[in-house]
């Protein structure tokens, strides 16, 4: 695929066993500040930004000031307006690809404090890789020139938390689908398992969880090449559920 621009991209201004999983999936351990931007944390219209963004820290430092407004329960992006609900129509300019667990507590872009057409989101439980989500992932930075991957974890992780447990347990797989997850997490859970225990071990989980996927995009060829060119940056993060907080890894 070339990296010309797709017939869907436009104009875009943005101002800014199985019960157990159903019990389980509700569920990832962490912390920290959030960056920069802390001291502009302001209340009022949505922020304006530049109707394409190409530069992959620019899109990163819009995500940390957009989670510092989120945190301080300042969102900017609380109005979505008929005016820029028409205006996204016409097309898409998103800043920043975010691959998100499913959890109903973790939407990006209440989290990231951005409103429509900002954020191209791709959501699965434990936000596991698939072919159909890379292949999603692709679309983004190949055809709407999407400078920035986020992949986003989260404290208390349900998907991970229940992965954990299969592989502690050594419980029989339950003929589902649901086994496609857990054997797409096991990796990260077995290298936790090897050097952390207690209550640190899901927490670190969670954290190689993400890392692994942030390094299976990085080897991506279509994704490296736009890594090599500078047009692209793949970063991971983890969201605690008490304090609203990304820390970025």
């Amino acid at each position: 695929m070339s990296r010309s621009s797709a017939s869907d991209t436009g104009a875009s201004t943005s101002r800014r066993g199985l019960l157990r999983w159903g019990a389980l999936l509700g569920g990832g351990t962490l912390l920290a500040a959030c960056g920069s931007g802390e001291g502009e944390v302001v209340a009022g219209a949505a922020p304006e930004r530049p109707e394409e963004i190409a530069d992959p820290d620019q899109a990163l430092d819009l995500l940390r000031r957009g989670n510092a407004r989120f945190v301080a329960a300042r969102e900017q992006h609380t109005a979505h307006t008929i005016e820029r609900r028409l205006h996204v129509a016409s097309g898409q300019h998103p800043f920043a690809i975010v691959l998100a667990c499913a959890d109903s507590r973790v939407p990006p872009e209440l989290v990231f404090d951005q409103g429509l057409g900002d954020l191209f989101v791709v959501r699965t439980a434990g936000q596991v890789l698939a072919p159909p989500v890379l292949g999603s992932i692709q679309y983004g930075v190949e055809h709407l020139h999407v400078p920035l991957i986020l992949v986003l974890g989260h404290e208390k992780c349900g998907a991970v938390s229940a992965t954990l447990e299969a592989v502690q347990t050594g419980a029989a797989a339950t003929g589902t689908a649901i086994d496609s997850l857990v054997e797409a997490i096991r990796p990260a859970v077995e290298r936790a398992r090897a050097g952390s225990a207690g209550d640190h071990l899901l927490a670190e989980a969670v954290r190689s969880n993400v890392t692994d996927e942030v390094e299976t995009l990085a080897t991506d060829p279509l994704l490296a090449e736009a890594v090599a060119a500078g047009h692209l940056r793949i970063a991971g993060a983890t969201y605690d559920l008490d304090e609203g907080v990304v820390t970025f890894l």
